[in-house]
């Protein structure tokens, strides 16, 4: 079981946090995707980058981080919002007797997992060679 689990659900599902579990940080999330090996749903795509020439693979690499830097900066800025929210939610719901999953607890779970990807993505594009440099500057 990983460190991000309560009630036998990893922090990527719902119910964990329905059941209560803590929202973990940005750097827990990092941790735990690159502790799994993980590449990231992209990793095919970041491979054929690593098989480019240059300097199309240098354009390639340097495009598809910008890209992912930029998704990922989406995904923490919505998963801020929602841990907001479900700490409002946790408040609001206390004194409910029957737990239910609601649209919040789905929310947090599905950014999560982006960030999960994202942070894999990004290991998988920092694992490429790296660019050669040009030894007369041209």
């Amino acid at each position: 079981m990983t460190k991000l689990s309560h009630h036998s659900y990893g922090a990527g599902h719902p119910w964990y946090y329905l059941l209560g579990g803590t929202v973990p940080t940005l750097k827990e999330i990092r941790e735990e995707a690159h502790a799994s090996g993980y590449k990231g749903y992209l990793a095919a795509d970041i491979e054929a980058i690593g098989r480019k020439q240059e300097p199309q693979r240098s354009a390639a690499t340097k495009t598809k981080r910008q890209k992912l830097e930029d998704e990922l900066r989406k995904d923490i800025s919505r998963y801020r919002e929602c841990a907001r929210e479900l700490r409002t939610h946790r408040v609001a719901d206390s004194d409910v007797k029957q737990p239910a999953c609601s649209d919040i607890h789905t929310a947090i779970s599905l950014k999560h997992n982006h960030i999960y990807n994202g942070f894999a993505n990004l290991k998988t594009l920092e694992s490429l060679p790296e660019q050669q440099l040009d030894l007369f500057g041209m």
